[in-house]
């Protein structure tokens, strides 16, 4: 360890929580919940670790993206990512000859892929960005870093043969067994500045037409779906449009972040429009919304994916402690709403504003530039201990499930809302339907337990940490062995710190 790191990791990785009754100083709030074991239950998939996305395509050829993926697969099992940009010029899927004849190279599409499903990863396929010699405007250019271009297609004939041959190839190489597992999803947001076609709803429904039929011309198994937009907008119009022109659709997508305004997730007419949602409660509250308009469509069974979302992004907070107890709440108020709630992004391994300067600038990922392991990285690795059974429990900051060994597994947190003063929490945890007296393992994540960015401080930020560095943080912020605690009788006290996510197991 580093001399300026061995002071604070001392402090930090010496302090466990505290588990007797809460002193006066402890005492902001008190909380008692009960939670009885024997309360009705339903299967619990884990949505918020089905799927991740990341940035564009040509970063899954580096290794440093790579490393990251296997790390945090190892933690989540997660099996799908999601990127843009699979047919951006980098990658030279298009190109014409001199005759205005389309050559199709698959050369780098081959790599990307291999490359995921050897590390037991498949891709949501976003069918996106337009190859700038197959573009209306070659000069349609977003200002991301790296310059995708947005354009419609010249020619959708030429659109049209470029994704039947990709199918055609994909199913070819990989087998319809295992492509027909996959998603494939036309375009990303579409309704804002990542699409150039006029107008802009129609053009789109137009593209999705076209390729939906075409992907679907290769197989009937192959999944597609869209909008894809932003802001979970579009979504009566979109199903309305593919119902009544016969343009088939296996799943809705769409997306939202938790700090966008209340009326752009849910509109400004609707009856759900609550200007008090709290942030951290958006994004589901949006997805809950998405999902009574698939119902009350001519589609009404459609599976919701929603394939892109984040905690707020101001103050850095994507790079503390904050995010667990942010994930669990959207787990515990998504639950029900959505097939996959994919976190953008599993790594900062990300080019949308350019190369990075530094490590933690904020960036979407669970691992910062270098392969730092995040807090987020961590509170991804317990709430994977969470069971495939919730058990009900109408509190709002504890999750209960059963595992099937027949353990509990319960997560217990303590948000710090956005905009709030911050404050320490006393929970009582009133357990019915166990033995009095009962074994109780306990890992936490919170400002002085996993919490890497204070190491790297410490640290002294270095800009370039080398590996050996880099090696040192994530020792240093591993998660803790479980504790073991017992119950007092029928009760256990937590007092938790601002951002505070635990994760409890009962043995059976």
């Amino acid at each position: 360890m580093t001399t300026l790191l061995r002071p604070l990791a001392a402090a930090l990785l010496a302090m466990p929580a505290t588990f007797a009754l809460a002193t006066p100083a402890m005492a902001d709030a008190q909380q008692t919940i009960v939670i009885d074991t024997k309360a009705p239950a339903h299967a619990f998939p884990h949505l918020w670790e089905l799927g991740f996305g990341s940035g564009r395509a040509a970063l899954a050829l580096r290794q440093s993206y790579r490393d990251d993926l296997e790390a945090v697969h190892a933690i989540t099992g997660f099996q799908y990512v999601r990127f843009h940009a699979i047919l951006h010029d980098e990658l030279g899927v298009y190109n014409e000859d001199e005759h205005g004849n389309a050559i199709h190279n698959f050369t780098y599409v081959d790599q990307i892929y291999d490359g995921l499903l050897a590390r037991g990863v498949k891709p949501i396929v976003e069918i996106s960005f337009m190859p700038k010699k197959l573009a209306f405007n070659p000069d349609a250019l977003h200002p991301f870093w790296y310059k995708q271009n947005v354009s419609p297609p010249k020619s959708m004939e030429k659109w049209d043969a470029l994704i039947s041959d990709l199918t055609q190839h994909l199913v070819a190489r990989y087998g319809i067994d295992e492509v027909s597992t996959w998603y494939f999803e036309v375009w990303n947001e579409p309704n804002i500045d990542f699409w150039g076609g006029i107008p802009r709803d129609e053009s789109y429904y137009d593209l999705y037409a076209h390729t939906a039929r075409a992907i679907k011309g290769v197989s009937p198994r192959l999944r597609v779906g869209g909008p894809a937009t932003a802001a979970a907008a579009w979504i009566p119009e979109f199903l309305a449009y593919t119902h009544e022109n016969n343009v088939p659709v296996d799943f809705v997508s769409t997306h939202g972040y938790d700090d966008e305004p209340v009326d752009r997730l849910l509109g400004k007419d609707q009856p759900l429009r609550d200007k008090d949602i709290r942030e951290e409660d958006r994004t589901c509250a949006a997805a809950a919304h998405v999902q009574q308009q698939i119902e009350h469509s001519a589609t009404p069974n459609l599976p919701l994916l929603w394939t892109e979302w984040n905690v707020p992004g101001r103050d850095e907070l994507r790079d503390t402690p904050y995010v667990g107890p942010a994930l669990a709440e959207a787990i515990r108020t998504c639950d029900g709403h959505v097939k996959l709630l994919s976190y953008w992004t599993f790594s900062d391994v990300f080019e949308e504003g350019g190369v990075p300067l530094h490590p933690f600038e904020g960036q979407f990922g669970l691992r910062a530039t270098g392969g730092i392991n995040k807090p987020s990285f961590y509170d991804y690795a317990l709430l994977h201990e969470l069971g495939d059974e919730r058990i009900a429990n109408k509190a709002e900051d504890v999750i209960v499930t059963r595992r099937s060994d027949g353990s509990l597994s319960i997560a217990v947190w303590n948000l710090n809302e956005v905009g709030k003063p911050a404050a320490a929490k006393t929970v009582r945890l009133r357990f019915t339907g166990i033995p009095r007296d009962a074994a109780v393992s306990m890992q936490l994540v919170d400002d002085t337990h996993s919490n890497t960015r204070a190491l790297y401080a410490a640290m002294g930020k270095p800009q370039y940490p080398t590996p050996a560095q880099v090696k040192e943080l994530n020792e240093h912020s591993a998660l803790e062995p479980a504790q073991t605690l017992h119950l007092e009788g029928d009760t256990l006290t937590l007092n938790l710190g601002t951002n505070a996510l635990v994760l409890l197991r009962i043995q059976r």
